[in-house]
This record gives structure tokens, C-alpha cells and sequence, in this order.
């Protein structure tokens, strides 16, 4: 006897996405996101800033995924292959949420100086980028990030949001997070014409 419930759609099914968490009240959407892209079918595999960790707990993601979480970029994988090879050469897209206007100043100019910013420049090659913005509206609407957003945008990045809203200062304007939903309906459209990696 049915209870009323509708099993999500498995619309991402085989795929294989890398979720990097920075450091930002959003955080907690992350979460969601990590829950709603595992019942959607897709393998989750989290890596997180220590800012990230400020905010939410790995084993939040654990518990969500099913996966094992990675914090640091001397963590031990299967294999002798370093970590940030091996996580980004099985992804099938990688997906930064929230994005701060650190972690996009990094990767738009090459620093990798923790394990997202140093996936992110390991992507290359393997799994297309998307990023999913978050922060105070002058920071957004300022000359450096936007200069940043223009050169990531120059080089295939993806993105979704910011959106307008209140955000964590208590005023409203751009610089929201884009919704879980949002953010799937993204990755999907990305994904649409990509067969998963696991399946060749």
C-alpha cells in the first residue's frame, strides 16, 4: 500500500559529481544539495575547506552521501595516486557551493593552496566546473570579483546565481545562494548531452 510518498526521479543516475564546500553560511543549502543529488541517483563525493568545516560537519556530508568525506589534501585514497588526480578524474562534474569570492578569486588565478582550490585546477582536462556564488552584495558587485567571474567565464566555467534575497547580514540583495533546486536543474542541463564516466 502506497504511503503517499513519490520516489525522486533518478534523473542523475551513474554519475559521479565532486561537491567542494567553502567557507559560508550557505553551507547549510550544501547539505540539502548533497542529499537531493544522492536521491537523484548521482555518486557524491565531498571535499571541504576548513572554512567549510567552521560551518557544518564532514560527517553531515557522510551521513547524507553514503561517502567517505576529504578534508585535506595529504588524506589516503585507493591507490598511490595523489588525491586531487584521483577525485577529478572520476568526476563528471565538479560543483563548488557555496562559492565564496575567495575560492573564485583562487581559481581564477591559478592558487592552489587547499584540496578544493587544488581540484579545481586538476579539473582541467577531466570535468567541467560549475559554480554556485555566495556572498555580501558589495563583495559580489565589486570590481575583483567580477573581474574574476569574466575571466572563469572566459574559460567555460559554469555558473548559477547568486540570486537576489536576504542574506546572512540581515540585507536584501544579490549575492544569495542559488537554490538546491536551481543548482540541480544546472547540473542537469550540463550533464544532458555527457554519457557518465563509469559507463565506458
Amino acid at each position: 500500500m502506497s504511503n503517499g510518498k513519490v520516489k525522486p526521479a533518478e534523473t542523475l543516475a551513474g554519475f559521479e559529481l565532486l561537491l567542494g564546500v567553502s567557507g559560508g553560511i550557505s553551507c547549510y543549502k550544501s547539505a540539502d544539495l548533497a542529499s537531493k543529488l544522492t536521491q537523484a541517483g548521482a555518486r557524491v563525493t565531498v571535499a571541504m575547506t576548513s572554512a567549510a568545516q567552521q560551518f557544518i560537519t564532514p560527517l553531515t556530508f557522510k551521513a547524507l552521501t553514503g561517502s567517505k568525506v576529504y578534508t585535506s589534501l595529504w588524506e589516503e585514497i585507493d591507490g598511490n595516486q595523489a588525491i586531487h588526480l584521483a577525485l577529478t578524474e572520476r568526476a563528471d562534474l565538479m560543483i563548488i557551493a557555496p562559492a565564496t569570492a575567495n575560492i573564485i578569486a583562487k581559481i581564477a588565478n591559478g592558487i592552489a593552496d587547499d584540496l578544493v582550490s587544488t581540484l579545481a585546477l586538476a579539473s582541467y582536462g577531466q570535468c567541467d566546473i560549475l559554480l554556485a556564488p555566495a556572498m555580501n552584495t558589495r563583495m559580489w558587485q565589486s570590481p575583483a570579483v567580477q573581474e574574476n567571474i569574466q575571466r572563469l567565464t572566459s574559460r567555460a566555467v559554469h555558473f548559477v546565481g547568486p540570486v537576489e534575497g536576504r542574506l546572512a547580514s540581515g540585507a536584501v540583495g544579490i549575492g544569495r545562494m542559488a537554490e538546491p533546486i536551481e543548482i540541480i536543474s544546472a547540473i542537469e542541463k550540463i550533464l544532458q548531452k555527457v554519457s557518465p564516466k563509469n559507463s565506458l
